[in-house]
C-alpha cells in the first residue's frame, strides 16, 4: 500500500518527477509519520515484521549483476579506482568534521565518531557492530543512541539529496539524457508498457534464484578463508559470473530469451528495491532521536553541506562531467550518507527520469559494498585509537 501511494503520488505530481525524489522514500515517510504520530499522541508504540526486508536487498542486487556486461565493467577500471579513492578521503572529513562538532559541544570527540563515517557510511550495521566498544573501552555510554540517530537522519537526508543534484548538474552543465532507455532497475516514466512475456520473467526469476544460491556459497567460502562481507556484494558478483559465464555454456538458447530475461530482471528488481526502501523508512523510530536531537541535527546538517560541497566540487569533476558521473554523484550521496540501498534508489530515480547509465550501477555497489566497508573500519579504528 505504501508502495503504491508512492508511485501514485510521483506518477501525479510532476514535481516529485522534476526532482527525481524515489518513489519508495514518499510512501515511507508517509508511514513513519503516522508511526510517530500514535507514538506521540495515542501513546501506542507500532512495530512491523520485517524479516523478509533483508532478502529483498539480496534480491536487486542479484539482478545488477545479472544484467552487468563484464566488458562493461572492464571499461570502468579507473573510474573505479577513482570513486573508491574520493569516497576513502570524504570518509576521513567526515570523521573529522562529527569530532569537531563533538568538542563544540562539550562532548569527547571520539563520540562524534557515531556522527560521521560508523553512523553514515557504515550505516546501522557498522553502528551496532562498533557501539559496544564505544561504551566499554572509551566510556561514552550512549554511543548507540548518537549512532542509530544519525544514521536515522543520515538516511532521510541521503533519500531527498540524489535526484536534486543530479537535476542541477544536468541543467548547470548542459548534460545530454542518455537515449538508452534499457535500465538497470525499473522502467523508464517515458515508457508506457514494459515489454515483457511469460518467458522472459521465469528466466529472470530462475536467475535471481541461482544468483542467490550461489552467492551464499561464496559467502561461505570468503568467510572460511576469515573474509566478511555483506552477503549482497557476494549475490552482486554471482550474478556477474552467472550473466558472463553461462551465455558461453549454454548458447544460442540462451542468446534468444535474454531480452525478454532482461525486461524481467528490470520489473522483479524494480519491485524488491522499492519493496526493501519502503520497509526501511516506515520502521523509522522518529521518537529515539530526541534525546540527542539538538546535537545530531547540527552534526548531521553540517554533514550533509559537506557532501553537497564535496559531490558539486570533486567528485562530478573527478567522474567525468558527464550524465553517467551525474548519476554517480546523485548515488554519492547514498555512499556517504545513507547506505548503498540508498544509492542505488536514487540513481534509479534519476534514470528513469533521464536514462540509462550502466557503469554508474556497477561501480557504485561494487566501491559501496566491495571496498568502502575495510577502509571505513580502518579509518574507525585509526580514530578510535587517538
Amino acid at each position: 500500500m505504501l508502495l503504491f501511494a508512492g508511485k501514485i503520488l510521483t506518477l501525479r505530481t510532476e514535481l516529485l518527477r522534476r526532482y527525481s525524489i524515489p518513489e519508495p522514500v514518499i510512501g515511507g515517510f508517509i508511514c513513519a509519520a503516522v508511526v510517530a504520530f500514535a507514538y506521540y499522541v495515542l501513546g501506542t508504540q507500532i512495530q512491523f515484521e520485517l524479516q523478509v526486508r533483508d532478502l529483498l536487498m539480496l534480491y536487486f542486487f542479484a539482478a545488477i549483476g545479472l544484467k552487468a556486461d563484464l566488458r562493461t565493467l572492464l571499461k570502468g577500471g579507473r573510474p573505479l579506482l577513482v570513486l573508491l579513492l574520493l569516497a576513502s578521503v570524504f570518509i576521513v572529513l567526515q570523521n573529522l568534521l562529527g569530532m569537531g562538532v563533538a568538542t563544540a559541544f562539550g562532548l569527547e570527540p571520539r563520540a562524534g565518531l557515531m556522527a560521521g563515517s560508523i553512523s553514515l557510511t557504515g550505516g546501522v550495521g557498522t553502528t551496532l557492530a562498533w557501539a559496544p566498544q564505544f561504551v566499554e573501552q572509551l566510556g561514552i555510554a550512549n554511543a548507540m543512541e548518537l549512532g542509530i540517530a544519525s544514521n536515522t537522519l543520515g538516511l532521510i537526508a541521503a533519500c531527498m539529496l540524489g535526484g536534486p543534484i543530479a537535476r542541477y548538474l544536468m541543467q548547470r552543465h548542459r548534460l545530454q539524457p542518455s537515449d538508452n532507455t534499457h535500465l538497470d532497475i525499473g522502467r523508464s516514466y517515458e515508457e508506457e508498457q514494459p515489454k515483457l512475456d511469460y518467458y522472459g520473467v521465469l528466466w529472470a526469476w530462475m536467475g535471481l534464484n541461482v544468483a542467490l544460491l550461489l552467492g551464499q556459497g561464496i559467502a561461505e567460502t570468503l568467510e572460511s578463508a576469515g573474509l566478511n562481507l555483506p552477503r549482497f556484494v557476494s549475490c552482486l558478483l554471482a550474478g556477474i559470473l552467472i550473466r558472463n559465464l553461462l551465455p558461453h555454456l549454454l548458447g544460442r538458447q540462451l542468446a534468444r530469451n535474454w531480452p525478454g530475461a532482461q525486461q524481467g530482471l528490470a520489473l522483479i528488481s524494480d519491485i524488491c528495491l522499492g519493496m526493501f526502501l519502503t520497509m526501511a523508512l516506515m520502521s523509522l523510530r522518529l521518537w529515539e532521536l530526541q534525546s540527542v536531537f539538538f546535537f545530531i541535527l547540527v552534526a548531521i546538517g553540517l554533514q550533509l553541506l559537506l557532501c553537497i560541497a564535496y559531490i558539486l566540487l570533486v567528485v562530478f569533476r573527478c567522474m567525468g562531467r558527464d550524465y553517467e558521473a551525474a548519476v554517480i554523484c546523485a548515488g554519492f550521496g547514498g555512499i556517504s550518507l545513507g547506505s548503498t540501498a540508498t544509492a542505488v534508489v536514487n540513481m534509479t530515480a534519476v534514470a528513469q527520469q533521464y536514462g540509462a547509465a550502466h557503469r554508474a550501477f556497477i561501480l557504485v555497489p561494487l566501491v559501496c559494498g566491495f571496498f568502502i566497508d575495510l577502509v571505513n573500519a580502518l579509518v574507525i579504528h585509526f580514530f578510535t585509537g587517538l
